[in-house]
């Protein structure tokens, strides 16, 4: 049995789903615990009934939390979604016993394959984490983070509800979409876990973790899991993958092996959530051409045409 976490409003409930029934192919059996970050999203999974996942309302988790509440009143919205990483992989540890190890997973992740070699090389250890693995020419993007917040394995023993006591401490005190101090969000903090608490594990498995920001060094390993960053509609059948950014081609295989298969799977889940829920996707996203080759060249590598 594995036990994950996440969370997601509205605007994710496409992708949540889209993780969730990739958990069901290659990573069963699981319990998911998912904190729904409004009314809307809370109301459709409930009627849903997703075998394994457990929803959670937000009022709900935020009861009695003065300390979250307080965070919440000088938070943007995502900001305080980052706010509330640690203390749901927290409250979930201490109110079920039974979990050995929580994963927490951000809602753009999708898998391909078993999570089972990240719990190999966790082994004994209490907390797993991820390395970005930039590039060479993306090693500013380190201001960010040396590691990736999106997957987190944490065992439920005290080394590892040590590091989650920490982390939330310290979310709670600051946590904003800027970088500042050496802090940026709830993810800058996990730079200097290796040295600060015990039993940390960083994994060294590729495959796990590839992403739009390593992919320019993607050496064609099988691919188990994939964090979709920055994947968006921007009008009817054309999608971004935002690879530009990041230096990184969309080759055949990557287009073909990797990003269609994932936009078909969101596009499926929006039908699905239009007809039976009223579901509404998030705004596209206007296109400027201001830079026509500019415009040309994201056209080239990043869009993508998909038809049902």
């Amino acid at each position: 049995m594995y036990y994950f976490c996440t969370y997601f409003d509205k605007n994710y409930l496409d992708k949540g789903l889209a993780l969730y029934r990739s958990l069901v192919v290659h990573c069963s059996p699981f319990r998911l615990w998912v904190l729904c970050m409004d009314n809307e999203t809370y109301r459709i999974l409930t009627d849903m009934k997703l075998s394994g996942v457990i929803p959670i309302r937000l009022q709900d988790f935020e009861l009695g939390d003065t300390g979250l509440l307080e965070a919440k009143k000088n938070r943007s919205t995502i900001e305080y979604y980052f706010t509330c990483t640690p203390t749901l992989v927290l409250r979930i540890l201490e109110l079920n016993k039974e979990i050995d190890v929580l994963t927490y997973l951000d809602a753009d992740l999708y898998f391909f394959g078993s999570i089972e070699p990240a719990y190999r090389e966790l082994k004994h250890g209490s907390v797993l984490i991820i390395e970005h693995r930039f590039p060479k020419a993306l090693e500013y993007l380190e201001k960010y983070g040396i590691y990736n917040v999106g997957l987190l394995a944490i065992r439920n023993d005290k080394p590892g509800h040590t590091c989650l006591r920490w982390w939330r401490q310290n979310c709670l005190e600051w946590c904003y979409d800027r970088v500042e101090d050496g802090k940026f969000a709830d993810q800058k903090y996990l730079d200097d876990w290796p040295v600060r608490f015990t039993g940390i594990i960083v994994l060294r498995n590729r495959s796990i973790g590839v992403a739009p920001w390593n992919l320019a060094e993607y050496n064609g390993l099988p691919v188990i899991m994939f964090h979709f960053h920055g994947v968006k509609n921007i009008f009817s059948n054309l999608w971004d993958t935002d690879l530009i950014g990041y230096h990184a081609l969309l080759t055949p295989n990557i287009k073909e092996q990797i990003y269609i298969p994932y936009i078909r799977e969101l596009v499926r889940i929006r039908d699905e959530l239009a007809v039976q829920y009223g579901w509404t996707a998030p705004q596209s996203i206007r296109v400027s051409i201001r830079n026509p080759l500019s415009y040309l060249l994201k056209c080239r590598n990043d869009y993508i045409l998909i038809f049902s």
